[in-house]
């Protein structure tokens, strides 16, 4: 159990694995689920234009351009992606997109979870068996995961779910809950600035610099532990055939709080134009 991650061979890999990789210099990682035969199941943004989603658009045809070739040697219908639908079909080598491979680690005990220095590597949440995991996988192949959201639904959401089953309760997505999905990676996000953010009070009795690092450290750290998935009360256990309802749920708010905003930018255009309107008047 490394303190960044864990990394694995490919010869250590089972159907139903967690699986991710690190990109742009560890600046964030990609992940996804090993359904064996050399191929990754994972979630990125819907086709564009005809194209497959963002992340495993960009490894495909990296990985092709270095071979110069049209086609993936591996797999020949990677890439393979439902219209509408951001999860997708790919093998391991167009997946890791030439970098290490590293599997997600579940049950960590509470010291060791706060003992990595990234989030989105582990969870203290115990994962359901590995044929689960794939089953998932596969059925949300053909279903899609909903609108894909680097906060609140991103790829790591997707592989937590297909390894527990567990998402969060509706009244805790509309805000009553912590306000962010189940990703590890994105708490760490969140939780650098406002570690910052909510230590600052401690300056008065932190005994300098090396006394206000560890507090925010500790804020950091207790920050990522109450958003992990296996802490958290505001989730809950559903069934992949009962997923499109939950998604449905998702999809209903997303669109009414699109109408809301436009709602709210209706009247203030209408108060910007009316000065043209008076000059206009006053003109005449």
């Amino acid at each position: 159990m490394g303190l960044l991650s864990q990394r694995v061979e490919r010869s250590e890999m089972e159907p139903g694995d967690h699986i991710y990789t690190w990109r742009a210099g560890y600046t964030y990682s990609h992940h996804g689920i090993y359904v064996g035969g050399s191929k990754v199941v994972h979630f990125t943004r819907k086709r564009e234009a005809g194209g497959a989603g963002l992340d495993s658009a960009i490894a495909v045809s990296s990985l092709l351009l270095s071979r110069g070739s049209d086609e993936c040697p591996t797999f020949p219908d990677c890439g393979f992606q439902l219209p509408d639908s951001g999860v997708v079909l790919t093998c391991v080598d167009c997946f890791l997109g030439g970098g290490a491979l590293h599997r997600f680690e579940y049950g960590v005990p509470a010291a060791a979870f706060l003992a990595k220095v990234r989030g989105g590597t582990s969870t203290t949440a115990r994962a359901d068996p590995g044929d689960a995991a794939v089953r998932r996988a596969m059925h949300l192949l053909r279903h899609g995961f909903g609108d894909y959201d680097v906060f609140e639904n991103n790829c790591e959401d997707f592989a937590l779910y297909c390894k527990t089953g567990l998402l969060l309760l509706p009244a805790a997505a509309a805000g009553g809950g912590v306000g962010i999905g189940r990703s590890g990676q994105a708490a760490a996000a969140l939780g650098v600035p406002l570690a910052a953010l909510f230590s600052t009070p401690f300056k008065l009795v932190a005994a300098g610099p090396l006394g206000m690092a560890a507090v925010t450290a500790g804020v950091y750290c207790a920050g990522r532990y109450v958003t992990d998935i296996g802490v958290r009360t505001d989730v809950v256990k559903v069934e992949v055939k009962d997923l499109s309802a939950h998604l449905g749920w998702r999809r209903a708010r997303a669109q009414e709080k699109k109408k809301k905003q436009q709602q709210e930018e209706a009247p203030a255009a209408a108060k910007s134009l009316l000065p043209l309107k008076r000059k206009r008047e006053t003109c005449v």
